[in-house]
């Protein structure tokens, strides 16, 4: 009889919680149909790719995102995988990721959709205004300490860096110290603003920003064996620490919602989140 019973109730709590369900799933479907997935690099993730975002929806209220951002690569591999609408990366596809997608029957389309670039800041009182991309190394690393070593006054040199959490973070010891480790005794922040602020204020520090705090109030941006930072040097592939940024689909099952957000980003009010953010826009 017992047995009959817990039949009976797990029978009459089945045919309650299915319908339930049901409803819910069909709810997570339409959702997760209608957000635009975008997984990839730690540089478009960070601030990048959420501006742009929320710049598109003040014209798109309906429009939803779904992002992950954990490097390049995993970007790359989930379009492949087809668990993402687009893959933003700092880096163009390699010759193995080509192969990998011939087999998956992935054909990729490309997006450049500007340039990430950091400019070096010291104190505006600092008489250095050029640096060779040797010494910029040497002074992130450490191995130069003192700011005489490199035509300055006979002062400490100050490092100023992103925190580790950050994708600049790594992103500059790729572009400027070949993944060479930062010095000892450097001074973390949280944003480019407040590394700009902090150099403005110490007249023996050296930092990195972005092209939009080049000329930041206190500080001045020193030129890379001669070539000054800007948009112009960066599209120009004169400026050393810069990267293209580029967005990713599968070009044969690109959907429209995907296509949208990408067309934004490439219009003139996409570009100028760029420009505002301190990245290069496309030229």
């Amino acid at each position: 009889m017992s047995q009959n019973i817990c039949k009976k109730i797990n029978f009459n709590t089945v045919t309650k919680i299915i319908p339930a369900l049901t409803v819910l799933l069909v709810a997570l479907s339409v959702s997760a149909e209608d957000k635009i997935t975008i997984r990839g690099s730690n540089t478009i993730g960070e601030e990048l790719a959420p501006k742009l975002a929320a710049e598109y929806k003040k014209a798109h209220a309906d429009a939803a995102f779904d992002f992950e951002f954990k490097g390049s690569g995993y970007g790359i591999g989930a379009l492949m995988g087809g668990y993402c609408d687009i893959a933003g990366s700092s880096k163009p596809v390699s010759k193995e990721q080509e192969e990998i997608a011939q087999i998956r029957s992935v054909k990729f389309k490309e997006y450049a959709i500007g340039s990430y670039a950091v400019s070096i800041l010291v104190n505006a009182e600092n008489p250095v205004s050029n640096l060779t991309s040797n010494q910029v190394q040497a002074l992130f690393t450490g191995n130069i300490q003192n700011w005489k070593e490199v035509g300055g006054p006979d002062a400490p040199v100050h490092l100023l860096v992103r925190d580790p959490v950050s994708g600049t973070y790594l992103g500059f010891k790729e572009l400027a110290m070949a993944n060479l480790d930062y010095g000892a005794n450097v001074q973390l922040f949280t944003n480019y603003l407040a590394i700009a602020d902090a150099a403005a204020k110490d007249t023996n520090a050296i930092g990195y920003a972005g092209l939009d705090l080049a000329q930041h109030a206190g500080t001045k941006a020193v030129s890379i064996d001669g070539v000054t930072p800007s948009a112009e040097t960066v599209n120009a592939k004169k400026y050393p620490y810069a990267r293209t940024l580029r967005f990713y689909t599968d070009a044969q099952k690109e959907p429209a919602k995907a296509t949208a957000f990408i067309d934004f980003v490439l219009t003139a009010d996409g570009q100028k989140v760029l420009t505002q953010m301190g990245y290069a826009p496309k030229p």
